[in-house]
């Protein structure tokens, strides 16, 4: 019992000191939530104090803005206000200006009329006190004014002209002797022999053979006709074909130094003949493009440059034209500043065309072009070598220099050889056509048909007409005849006065 009594006491006084406790904590809890209400109460205070300040100065701030705002958009009203009463002011000025315009453009008109009735009326008074019209009053003005004018005219013209001329042909001169001397190379009228030496008489009965089986033989290997005459200790071979003839030579000397003629081995000598024959071929294209330095071309290319070997132009051998054309064209090219490959280039290829037989048709400058597609040869090139015949324009500074380093190599003194027939034919055409004109007196053709020189009679020609004769006579040489090179025309008028002192 004592037991419980105390549990039950220390139950009760447990209870009642806890109760103490907490009432203490509450009151004390009850004064801290006064501080933090207090507390708060000042911040809120300090806060809406400080939002009322910076208001104000944001509304002070906005207000001067404002303020100046308005100044600056009054301000530039008023500049509106002034610019449209001067816009104003001066379309009223530009009116004024327009109508003083069409009143003077009226005037104007009026006068211009009155002016050109005055100018009718004074040549129609002048054309009835002269007796002639006012056309031919004209013609015989001018006409008076060019004999008047001609010595001056004259004077200038030559100045001028022998100026630009000196100054022109002096670079020309000095960069055509440059590179000719640079290349030193011999001329020689080279051309394919048809003529074969026999060691004796008697071999052209072996030739011909029994019933002429062998000379048969060989033309049909051949296609080139054998022609044995009475000219001693030789026989002919004829063909239009070159590589033909030169395949034919070559197997016709060697049946000669084997001394065996008879139709099986003159099939197999002309085999042979054959091979060699596009050996040497292969050979002198691939040997011109080195000394050329042309490179990169197609072996076919170069074979078919190899033929022009066998060709000649005027008893000039083609390939060696075409590589001192080469050697000129990169010559030039380095003086003047231009592609020094595509000239060489252009040079070597120009006459390919020329390579090729009778049987295709086109002109060796076209034939030449679709040569040179074909093997997708450069376009540069091209144009440099299609226009030295003047078939195409000069697209670029190459294709003139290849014109011209044609000129060149044709010209030169012992390059190339004519028969006489033509040479006396052009001769006569030349002074024929120079004959033709009204007031010649005389016409010689010089120095093999590169220059004619006309004598004109002074009395009813004058300098002036001398000048434009030469211009008028150059044009029909080049029109209606054929010539390598250029020919100089030359007109002389000369008067002379004689007297006798007796």
């Amino acid at each position: 019992m004592l037991a419980l009594l105390a549990a039950s006491a220390g139950i009760g006084f447990g209870y009642l000191l806890r109760l103490i406790i907490s009432l203490g904590k509450k009151g004390s809890m009850e004064l801290d939530i006064k501080q933090m209400e207090l507390s708060s109460r000042e911040e809120a205070q300090r806060i809406i104090s400080e939002a009322e300040s910076r208001a104000k100065d944001i509304i002070q701030r906005t207000q001067v803005e404002i303020k100046e705002r308005e100044d600056r958009a009054k301000k530039t009203e008023d500049r509106f206000i002034k610019k449209e009463e001067f816009l104003d002011k001066r379309q009223l000025d530009l009116d004024k200006e327009a109508e003083n315009v069409k009143n003077k453009i009226v005037e104007l008109r009026t006068l211009r009329k009155k002016s050109e009735d005055l100018i009718e009326a004074r040549a129609t008074r002048l054309a009835q006190v002269a007796g002639l019209s006012p056309a031919e009053a004209k013609k015989e003005l001018l006409s008076n004014i060019e004999k008047e004018s001609e010595e001056d005219l004259l004077i200038r013209m030559q100045k001028l002209e022998t100026e630009g001329q000196e100054r022109f042909e002096a670079r020309a001169k000095e960069i055509l002797s440059t590179v000719i001397q640079r290349l030193a190379v011999s001329i020689s009228g080279e051309m394919m022999a048809t003529t074969i030496s026999l060691p004796s008489d008697e071999l052209k009965g072996k030739i011909i053979g029994k019933e002429g089986r062998n000379i048969k033989a060989f033309e049909r290997a051949t296609g080139v006709e054998v022609i044995v005459d009475d000219t001693p200790n030789s026989i002919t071979l004829s063909s239009y074909e070159p590589v033909r003839r030169a395949v034919a030579k070559l197997a016709l000397e060697n049946l000669i130094a084997d001394g065996r003629i008879q139709p099986a081995r003159i099939e197999d000598f002309v085999v042979k003949a054959v091979a060699e024959t596009n050996k040497i071929i292969k050979e002198k294209g691939e040997q011109a493009a080195l000394e050329c330095e042309v490179y990169n071309l197609d072996p076919k290319l170069l074979s078919i440059l190899g033929r022009l070997y066998f060709r000649s132009s005027y008893s000039q051998n083609v390939l060696d034209h075409s590589i001192e054309m080469s050697h000129l064209a990169g010559m030039i090219a380095e003086e003047l500043g231009a592609n020094v490959q595509v000239a060489r280039a252009g040079a070597l290829l120009h006459d390919i065309g020329k390579a090729l037989d009778h049987e295709v048709s086109g002109t060796h400058v076209e034939i030449g072009r679709r040569i040179l597609q074909k093997f997708n040869v450069s376009e540069d090139v091209i144009k440099a070598m299609q226009a030295h015949h003047g078939e195409y324009s000069y697209e670029t500074i190459e294709s003139v220099i290849v014109q011209t380093v044609d000129a060149i190599s044709g010209a030169r003194p012992g390059a190339r050889r004519d028969t006489v027939e033509h040479y006396l034919k052009r001769l006569g055409d030349l002074e024929a056509i120079a004959l033709s004109f009204e007031g010649v007196e005389k016409a010689y053709a010089l120095q093999a048909g590169r220059e004619i020189r006309i004598f004109v009679l002074p009395e009813k020609i004058s300098d002036l007409e001398a000048k434009k004769m030469a211009r008028d006579i150059a044009l029909r040489i080049e029109n209606e005849l054929k010539y390598p090179g250029e020919i100089k025309v030359n007109v002389i008028r000369e008067a002379r006065s004689v007297e006798f002192a007796r």
